[in-house]
């Protein structure tokens, strides 16, 4: 076993060079290490990996496939340096993840929360620009939220109006150009930013009442304190909008917008995919909804195609 667990740390070691950072795979690899000790197996099975992944019967069937998932993951890279290694077949747990429904946010609607926002009383002057900042960038950009908490103060080019966003998924880079009016916005929150803590080019942009990072879980709690403030989710309910769905509104709004100016939606679709991250154009299909309004503007494009080729005969 102290080999299989050296495997695993190469493995680890390996992934995270090429850009994964696998965040919940080395506690459950190490799990898995114990549970075959525990067994006393002397190598990898099918068998020994569907029980273990099955292990915490209270758990729900898409976290059994995740566990499995993570131990497959490794047995193919440990079948190369240990040939009796089984590489647990795909399907054995199926399970396909349901796509939550996304809310496409009105412009109004953005509005109210981001007034809400400015508008919250807090015994910290800084707290309310920050939400109001905050929430505006998620708005007109499509970041996703670990990526707007982790900016940093020296990621925004004032002079070009380019953000850099740092070892997002996979480890990569890039760059995301910002209206004026969103650089103005920024410019004048960091200003009060400065003056309240001083300018640190390596500190977080955004920042919480002790000048640190803001955490993910307060983000969540102000937004849906907001949310429910201004009427988009039920008082104490617990569904309804989410922070992600800026993103899908980020998303058909570009398409929508390609349609209305005709531009061809298809040959830009890569634009928007290196826009919000993605490795492939298909990762971006996930954010594209078959809306009224974008199946109108996609009904027209092809009426106007239609005629085109009609009047030349």
């Amino acid at each position: 076993m102290r080999d299989l667990r050296k495997g695993i740390r190469d493995y680890l070691t390996m992934r995270r060079g090429l850009g994964f950072k696998l965040v919940k795979h080395e506690a459950g690899l190490e799990k898995f290490a114990s549970f075959l000790e525990r067994k006393r197996g002397t190598h990898i099975t099918s068998e020994l990996a569907l029980e273990w992944a099955t292990l915490p019967a209270h758990h729900q069937p898409c976290q059994w496939t995740a566990r499995l998932t993570i131990v497959r993951g490794f047995a193919r890279y440990w079948s190369a340096l240990d040939p009796v290694t089984e590489v647990p077949p795909l399907g054995l747990l199926p399970y396909r993840p349901t796509r939550a429904r996304p809310y496409f946010y009105s412009d109004q609607e953005i509005q109210q929360l981001l007034k809400a926002a400015k508008a919250r009383p807090s015994c910290d002057p800084l707290r309310p620009w920050t939400y109001h900042c905050f929430f505006g960038l998620l708005a007109v950009t499509g970041l996703r939220l670990s990526e707007a908490v982790n900016l940093h103060a020296g990621d925004l080019d004032w002079s070009g109006g380019i953000l850099t966003i740092r070892g997002a998924k996979f480890g990569k880079s890039r760059l995301v150009p910002l209206y004026a009016s969103t650089c103005k916005v920024l410019a004048d929150y960091a200003k009060r930013r400065d003056r309240r803590f001083g300018p640190r080019a390596e500190a977080h942009f955004f920042v919480n009442k002790n000048g640190n990072r803001l955490d993910k879980g307060e983000v969540h709690r102000m937004f849906y304190i907001l949310s429910r403030q201004i009427g988009l989710r039920a008082a104490g309910g617990g569904r309804g909008p989410r922070l992600h769905d800026f993103r899908h509104r980020f998303a058909l709004e570009t398409l929508l917008r390609w349609y209305r100016n005709g531009e061809d939606p298809q040959r830009r679709l890569p634009i928007l995919s290196t826009y919000l991250g993605h490795a492939h154009v298909t990762d971006t299909y996930w954010y594209l909804t078959g809306t009224p309004e974008l199946l109108g503007a996609a009904g027209k494009r092809l009426e106007k195609r239609w005629e085109g080729l009609n009047a030349g005969r």
